[in-house]
Formats: structure tokens, C-alpha cells, sequence
């Protein structure tokens, strides 16, 4: 797999205008662009993900970028095994269920367009009260979040924000290492470097590599 030396505004310009043209091929199933930008949290993919939000919205998309960090999952159930459970931590951690209901539900073809942005707030154990959000037709969904290509879960576009091993285990805080034994288990079954449709390489944040649009030649 050849990667490319890319700078972060070069990549969000050619990621937006590849998603400003989605609709050229023909009339979509869903009028909603749903966009998955997938990585630890070590890869800062919420950052990238406000990055191409901003892309978005200069060629005049309405974005909403939504994080999974907002669907975990109660207390009491992410830390039923302990509070450093990998096995939890990639079963049992995030809401997948309410992401499909709130999130990607309303978005279907014929969908209210009423999405969720996020659920529970982990620092108070409790429900945030969000108010919903209107997407309207030909608005963009930017899910950003760990371990996000192994649920079917149906996007448009897949970006995957990878760092080494090496660089996994020293831009991980400290109390967050022991997720690395879920991340690797992660790699070995979901294959997110083959399954996305952009790989980006994040070893050094200041310098990334891409492997350009696979299978999204324009």
C-alpha cells in the first residue's frame, strides 16, 4: 500500500470535494451523507473530523459531526467487569444500538432528518438532554470515534486514522493503555486499513500520509 506525504488542509479539501460531488453519479437511496472518520483516540479523529466539517460547510453543506464519546454506555455497564476491561471496552463500552436508533435511524431513506448528537454524559453518569437536530436533505453526518467499521454500519465514505503500533503506545495517555489490547484486536479482525475507503497514516500529527480515495477515483 503506497502512501502519499499530504497536509491536513490538502486532505480535507479533497475529501469535502469528493463528498460536494456524491450526488453527480445519480439520485442517492438517503438524501443524508453519513461519514465515518474511525480511529483511536489517540488519533484525534475528532479533530479531523471538525477539520472536514469546516471543508463541509464552506462549499455550503450543513455538517453535523457527532462523537461516540457522547453514546457510552452507563457506568454500571461499562465497568461490570472492572474499570480496565479490555473485552469491555470493545463489546460493551459504546451504545451501539442507540447509535443506530438516533443516529443513523432517522437518516434512512424516507427518515425524519431528527438526529441525536449525543446521549449520556460519562462525567456525570447521566443522560445529556440533548435537544435533536434537524439535518436537512443533503446534509452531512461526520461520526468520529474508535473501533467504528466492524458494526455495518451504512456510510458513504470511510476514513481510517491509523498511528503504528509504536505511535499508538506512546500518543495513548497513560490511564488509556490498557485499551490497546482492544485496539490491536481490532486491527487483526475488522482490517480497518483495508475496509475503509481512506486510509490516513497519523504517526507524526504534524505530517500525515494518505493513500488517496480507493475505490473513489473521480
Amino acid at each position: 500500500m503506497r502512501f502519499e506525504a499530504i497536509t491536513w488542509e490538502r486532505l480535507t479539501a479533497a475529501l469535502a470535494d469528493h463528498l460536494g460531488g456524491a450526488e453527480a453519479d445519480g439520485q442517492p437511496s438517503s438524501p443524508w451523507l453519513k461519514v465515518a472518520v474511525d480511529g483511536a483516540s489517540a488519533a484525534r479523529t475528532g479533530e479531523v473530523a471538525e477539520r472536514l466539517a469546516e471543508a463541509l460547510r464552506l462549499r455550503g453543506r450543513t455538517v453535523l459531526v457527532v462523537g461516540t464519546e457522547g453514546f457510552l454506555r452507563p457506568a454500571s455497564l461499562r465497568y461490570e467487569f472492572g474499570k480496565e476491561d479490555a473485552g469491555s471496552y470493545y463489546d460493551g463500552w459504546f451504545d451501539i444500538g442507540a447509535l443506530w436508533r438516533e443516529v443513523f435511524g432517522p437518516l434512512e431513506p424516507g427518515g425524519s432528518g431528527r438526529v441525536l448528537p449525543d446521549l449520556w454524559d460519562p462525567s456525570t453518569d447521566r443522560a445529556t438532554r440533548s435537544p435533536y437536530v434537524q439535518l436537512p436533505p443533503g446534509g452531512v453526518l461526520l461520526l468520529h470515534g474508535p473501533m467504528l467499521l466492524r458494526h455495518w454500519f451504512p456510510f458513504d465514505l470511510t476514513v481510517h486514522v491509523r498511528l503504528s503500533a509504536g505511535a499508538l503506545e506512546r500518543r495513548t495517555e497513560a490511564g488509556a493503555k490498557w485499551t490497546l489490547p482492544a485496539l490491536a484486536r481490532y486491527e487483526r479482525e475488522a482490517e480497518p486499513g483495508e475496509a475503509a475507503d481512506v486510509l490516513v497514516r497519523a504517526d507524526d500529527p504534524r505530517h500525515p500520509a494518505w493513500t488517496g480515495l480507493q475505490g473513489h477515483h473521480s
